[in-house]
């Protein structure tokens, strides 16, 4: 009786050892299920796709932008020799009105 008594609590030892491990399997498995679930309920992945087209959409903006920025920066540019030459135009024409007017006295 004594041989019955160490098999037999190894024979249980045996049984509880493989269903612990057969339950911490389950355990996983849900674990796993309710994380699959939590992303696909969570909509992460479509969020960050949107977001990452919304980012390329944003840089061509940015770089229409800054194009049209250099453009208005040449006209500009353009805009102030042109401000210059009438200007001068200006101040030669008031001359030569006081070159007529002494001219004509």
């Amino acid at each position: 009786m004594s041989s019955a008594c160490p098999q037999a609590a190894k024979s249980l030892f045996a049984e509880s050892k493989r269903r612990l491990s057969d339950r911490v399997a389950v355990n996983v498995n849900n674990c796993a299920s309710v994380a699959r679930q939590i992303v696909r309920g969570s909509k992460s992945h479509d969020i960050l796709m949107q977001a990452a087209k919304g980012l390329a959409q944003q840089e061509s903006s940015l770089e229409r932008s800054a194009s049209n920025l250099n453009k208005i920066q040449l006209i500009q540019q353009q805009l102030r020799y042109q401000h210059e030459a009438v200007k001068d135009g200006a101040e030669k024409l008031s001359d030569l009105r006081e070159q007529v007017d002494s001219m004509q006295r």
